[in-house]
């Protein structure tokens, strides 16, 4: 005998409430979670897109030995979601701080992704030294624009 007959339909009902329950359940699980700490941590874009340098400190011929600090807005790169552009500050030629300051906001789901991803990728720069970071999950277009953007302000920063 077939299991979903039609003098059964009490049957087909359950079997069906208990598929899509199961199906919402799995759904909701893959749902990507941020900690509200991770989603205040993000800084707000400003609209300044040229690159911008300074130096202070007591380093009159800026070699690597300085213990000047300097400051340098990198490239705006365009992805497929918007423009991202980082800024890096140097301390005696070691990367002491790393600002997003260009990412997609347009909608809710870019302010999420990016609500976790960015200080995700601002802790890998600041441990790596450098721009060879990994990509964050689920962030795949902001994570490459934040690494090119991150090379060329330390190709200027350090050249």
């Amino acid at each position: 005998m077939h299991a979903l007959k039609k003098n059964r339909p009490l049957r087909r009902i359950v079997l069906a409430s208990a598929a899509t329950v199961s199906g919402m359940v799995l759904l909701l699980s893959l749902k990507p979670h941020a900690s509200p700490e991770a989603a205040l941590a993000v800084p707000v874009p400003s609209s300044s897109s040229s690159a911008s340098s300074g130096s202070t400190g007591s380093g009159g011929s800026g070699g690597s030995t300085s213990t000047a600090t300097k400051t340098v807005t990198g490239d705006t790169v365009q992805t497929q979601w918007g423009p991202v552009q980082v800024r890096v500050t140097l301390e005696g030629g070691k990367l002491t701080d790393v600002t997003a300051v260009q990412y997609p906001t347009d909608n809710p789901r870019d302010q999420q992704i990016n609500g976790y991803a960015l200080p995700r990728l601002r802790s890998e720069a600041l441990q790596a030294q450098s721009a060879n970071i990994d990509t964050v999950s689920g962030a795949t277009y902001t994570s490459g624009g934040y690494r090119q953007s991150l090379q060329s302000a330390l190709d200027s920063a350090r050249g």
